[in-house]
């Protein structure tokens, strides 16, 4: 099966899946859920194409053994990024940019975390870019283990094994095998909505706050003119 490349060959699902197989898939989905080079792999397209293959018989592994393995890689991956960002700490938001590291991912991923709590763990499942950052925002903040432990879980089964198995159960329909380079497509606009409103609403946040700035520092200067006027008049008195 061929699917569309979505950016370089080397990234595109199905040529990663044909090269490297199970194993290939593993280290990408751990990769993706707690290293910081993690944050470029195609996670969400990935885990579509492998229920896709493994329904069609192009992967030859057992759809319950590649499920349960995503989910460790998956939670394994997040639980490295935990530890990670407790022992690097603070010094993480001080890191320079770089080809591979920027700070405006590791702000998003902060700002997601600090909006949406533990749960966040959850939820940044299905947020590229933001899922990688994630457990290392919550080692940063040293957020409760036992809690991190749970929401890591939780998150890592749903994505790793809901995503594998909407792949699988839509792969069995004949428009969804006939369009999977459509399907593709779909999947990661749909996953970049969040990222995209997350971040026109920063913007008008931003903007409101330069307004509020403006119009404060309008107001006492406008404020001060009739009180000094008020003071030259009573002084002619």
């Amino acid at each position: 099966m061929n699917t569309l490349a979505l950016g370089p060959s080397w990234l595109d699902p199905d040529y990663l899946l044909n090269t490297f197989g199970l194993p290939g898939l593993l280290l990408i989905v751990f990769a993706e859920s707690g290293l910081l080079i993690g944050f470029f792999l195609p996670g969400d397209s990935l885990l579509f194409t492998t229920g896709l293959l493994v329904t069609t018989g192009d992967l030859k592994y057992p759809l319950w053994l590649v499920c349960t393995l995503v989910a460790l890689a998956a939670i394994i991956g997040d639980q490295v990024g935990y530890l990670f960002g407790r022992k690097v700490g603070p010094s993480l938001f001080k890191r320079p940019d770089s080809r591979l590291f920027k700070q405006e991912n590791v702000e998003k991923a902060h700002d997601f975390f600090e909006k949406y709590g533990p749960k966040s763990l959850v939820l940044a499942r299905f947020v590229p870019i933001v899922r990688t950052f994630t457990p290392i925002i919550a080692g940063v903040s040293r957020m409760n283990y036992r809690s991190f432990i749970t929401y890591n879980i939780i998150g890592g089964i749903l994505w790793g094994v809901g995503v594998t198995l909407l792949g699988a159960m839509l792969g069995k329909i004949d428009f969804v095998h006939a369009h999977i380079e459509l399907i593709l497509i779909l999947i990661v606009l749909i996953s970049v909505v969040p990222i995209v409103i997350e971040v026109l609403r920063a913007r008008s946040k931003s903007k409101k706050a330069a307004r509020e700035q403006q119009d404060g520092d309008g107001g006492p200067s406008a404020g001060g003119s009739p009180s000094s006027g008020g003071r030259g008049r009573h002084a002619k008195r």
